[in-house]
This record gives structure tokens, sequence and C-alpha cells, in this order.
């Protein structure tokens, strides 16, 4: 597995952003083997045929596809690399908290950190083809960097953001897009930082210092999700984590995460997913999902 950092002298300014066009993908190395990266991606495929591997999930590669890929996650792209074109928008979280002032802001955007729903979204040509000239601006602003780039750059990167949101929440049938009560974010942020030690909505009630139905309320709004699936589904993806790229014991695993015993791991993972640690390890690795 290859760990890829971000390398903003490739860039021509001073941001912890880029935009890579066709040409720019061999640095950005595009190849068959499992990635992860400290930066956020989305990758806008204009034409591509094949698959891509992103944490437990298969998704086919098509034409007018956006695919979203958070930092420190495992991807693996098998594809016709012939008939590939793609643009990438790439940027480490430091630069959206440094633009927008938000410490919630990567947490705001439903397609980022997300373990629930299919990462990636369908466009129309038209639509596509929209975010693409704005990529390009973007990108003509980097190569050309003025005292003025910064805000320029800033306001196409919100608008795009923004509006990459909405689609994914209309496509995936979320209850609502980005809300200005931090609440249901801040929640998500202390899943991310502490999934590993706490796994009880309890833990998160005592944090926040609020109670249990209001948690579940503004959960439910923002994200679908009672606040004790939420936390379900975030433990079960790093379960799957562990059997797919490791070669830990089911003990060993139940041991990181903090169940009292294995056949509790064993129990509670079949409950979620029909099949046992050792059986979804073994079906993923014979390609039977």
């Amino acid at each position: 597995m290859k760990h890829i950092q971000f390398d903003k002298t490739i860039c021509g300014v001073d941001f912890l952003l880029n935009i890579l066009q066709l040409e720019d993908i061999g640095r950005f190395e595009l190849s068959d083997e499992i990635h992860t990266a400290d930066f956020f991606q989305i990758v806008y495929v204009k034409k591509g045929h094949g698959y891509l591997y992103l944490n437990d999930s298969k998704m086919q590669v098509s034409d007018y596809t956006v695919f979203f890929i958070s930092c420190n996650q495992k991807y693996q792209w098998v594809i016709d690399k012939e008939t590939f074109d793609a643009t990438i928008l790439i940027f480490q979280e430091d630069f959206l908290n440094d633009f927008f002032a938000d410490k919630y802001f990567t947490f705001r955007l439903h397609y980022f950190y997300q373990t629930h729903f299919p990462l990636k979204i369908n466009l129309s040509e038209t639509a596509f083809d929209a975010y693409l000239a704005r990529l390009k601006e973007a990108k003509h602003e980097l190569k050309n960097a003025k005292s003025d780039s910064v805000h320029l750059i800033r306001s196409i990167l919100y608008y795009v953001l923004i509006q990459l949101n909405r689609v994914y929440t209309e496509q995936h049938g979320i209850a609502c897009a980005i809300s200005q009560d931090n609440t249901a974010y801040q929640f998500r942020k202390l899943v991310e930082q502490h999934i590993l030690y706490k796994q009880r909505i309890e833990d998160y009630t005592e944090m926040m210092g609020i109670s249990r139905i209001t948690l579940n309320k503004v959960v439910k709004q923002h994200f679908n999700l009672t606040a004790t699936d939420f936390i379900k589904s975030r433990l079960l993806f790093e379960i799957k984590m562990q059997l797919i790229h490791t070669h830990e014991t089911i003990a060993e695993i139940s041991n990181t995460y903090h169940f009292s015993e294995p056949n509790h791991l064993t129990r509670f993972f079949k409950n979620k997913t029909g099949l046992s640690p050792v059986q979804y390890r073994a079906d993923y690795q014979n390609g039977s999902i």
C-alpha cells in the first residue's frame, strides 16, 4: 500500500490545493495499486471504463461521474488508462479551514467522511462541463497567481463544493443540505476522532453537554440516521477496513475496538452484515462482495 503526500510545489503557488488535468495524472500516480493520501480528492471522470475500489466498495467508472475520496481512505483504480479522461480537484483540510474559518466545514459536506451512502454522483453532460469550466478558471488562477487570486479561488471552490453537496444529498435522499447549526457536525467530528474508544451515544452526549433526545433529533435531521446508528455505522466501517486491509485476527480487532470478547464483535458484525467477520474477509478476498 502506498501513501501519497500533498506536494504543493507542483501548484506554483503556496496553496494546499491543486487541479490536475490528464497530463498531470502521472505525477498523481493514478495506478492500480492500493493507495492512501493525506488530502481530499474529487475526481471528475469525463470518459472512463473500469472500477474504483474505495474502502470496501467496488464502484463502476463511467462517463460523467464524480467520485469523492476523503483523507487516508484506501482506494485502487482498475481502469482502461488509454481512454480515461478525468480532472481531479485535490486539497488538504487546512486549505478549507484557512479559507473558510469554519472548523466543521469538511464535516458539513455529506460526501466526506461518509460511510453510509455511495461516494459518487452522476451528472448530465451539461452539468459536468459547467463544473469543469469553473475548475479551469481556478487552475488558471493557480498558474497565473495575482494578489487577489486567493479570493477568486476561494469563491470558485466554495461554489463548487456547495453545489456538489446539493446534488449529493438529492441523489442519495439525505434529509437536508448544509446547516449553520453546528451540533450535528460537532458530533460527526467527535465520532471521527473517538470511534476507537467511544462507541456509545452517552459518550457523545456527555462530551457535548446535550440530551440524547436532542442529539438524535439533529443527527436524524442532518444525516438521516439516529445517533446510535451513525456510531454503529462508523464502527462497522472501521472493522471492515481492518478485515480487508490487515491480517489481524478477530481477537486482535476485537481488542483494538474494545469489545469485551471476540464473539461480541462477531455478533455485532453479523447482525449488521449477515456475515461473520471471517466469512466477510474470505468473500472479499475471493471477489464475492
